[in-house]
């Protein structure tokens, strides 16, 4: 019998994988097509202070091996979620949800974080300072040390769950960001965000996507996402929520060997509803195959 459990800040989920933020929404749609409780647990629907309606269309082009999205954080405000969308979600999910916050300043971030801080069924707080699709705020913040920097330690000053990180893989160094982010407090660093791609028509000549360029995922960067978690795990000293191009349950056991406590998975939901399910089924198989019995041990293990 293998053991699937891993523990995240504290907190024991019952398998490492969690649905990305901007791929689950907040869970209804999912809560229909099969049980979530399932899920380690899942980050919800990127949330900002006011409401946003997100960018113009078209937001997607689909990639060889991925997409390109830049949606800009379609959401209904923090307000909105903690009146309407927790107490919704409470119906169908039982365990602690990762809450991903972003903002365009120090301030917004500051505001979200306190109030989402303070709901029972927040577990933990995602803080996205790496989102590509937006102007003013999102990756300017994480694409800076000392940036990055100051929102952990501001967001600290306010919140007393376990705070992740989430960075940009459209930097120089990742490594000296998210040692920056440890430092300055956080508890944990999830990484990667997208990286930033484009696709022209050629019928028309001009970007598919209305904002040109938008956030490239899929199972692409799965390679560039293992090797920024394996440079980072030798960095720094909390744990990692690994992501970026996971589609299967021997993708979460590569993750984690280099370095991931858990892991995200994003665009694989886009493309199958039950690819969650589907990898959450196979994990005990895979990790017999490999003669692993419990998870927690193979955590960094390719160091």
């Amino acid at each position: 019998m293998v053991n699937t459990k891993v523990d995240l800040c504290g907190i024991t989920l019952d398998n490492p994988v969690i649905p990305a933020s901007g791929t689950f929404g907040f869970g209804y749609e999912f809560a229909e097509l099969y049980d979530i409780n399932m899920l380690g647990t899942f980050s919800f629907k990127g949330t900002t202070k006011e409401p946003r309606f997100g960018n113009p269309t078209p937001r997607i082009a689909e990639c060889k091996s991925g997409m390109i999205n830049s949606v800009g954080l379609q959401n209904p405000g923090v307000e909105a979620v903690i009146e309407n969308e927790l107490p919704k979600l409470k119906k169908r999910f039982s365990k602690p949800v990762m809450a991903n916050i972003s903002g365009f300043s120090i301030d917004e971030y500051v505001y979200c974080c306190e109030k989402i801080d303070k709901e029972e069924q927040v577990g933990w707080l995602e803080v996205n300072v790496s989102c590509p699709n937006v102007h003013g705020g999102g990756m300017s913040f994480g694409i800076s040390a000392e940036s990055a920097a100051k929102v952990t330690k501001a967001v600290k000053a306010v919140t007393t769950k376990p705070v992740f990180i989430k960075l940009s893989p459209n930097v120089t160094d990742i490594t000296e960001i998210a040692l920056a982010c440890e430092e300055a407090g956080a508890d944990g660093i999830s990484m990667i965000n997208t990286l930033l791609g484009m696709r022209i028509d050629l019928k028309t000549k001009r970007p598919v996507i209305a904002n040109k360029m938008g956030g490239f995922s899929g199972a692409a960067i799965m390679p560039v996402a293992l090797r920024m978690v394996y440079q980072v795990f030798e960095k720094i000293n909390i744990p990692i929520i690994g992501m970026g191009g996971i589609s299967s349950a021997d993708d979460v056991i590569e993750m984690m060997l280099a370095g991931a406590t858990a892991v995200e998975v994003g665009a694989a939901n886009l493309v199958d509803p039950f690819a969650c399910k589907t990898i959450i089924e196979d994990l005990p198989k895979v990790m017999e195959k490999y003669g692993i019995k419990n998870l927690k041990d193979i955590i960094g293990g390719a160091h």
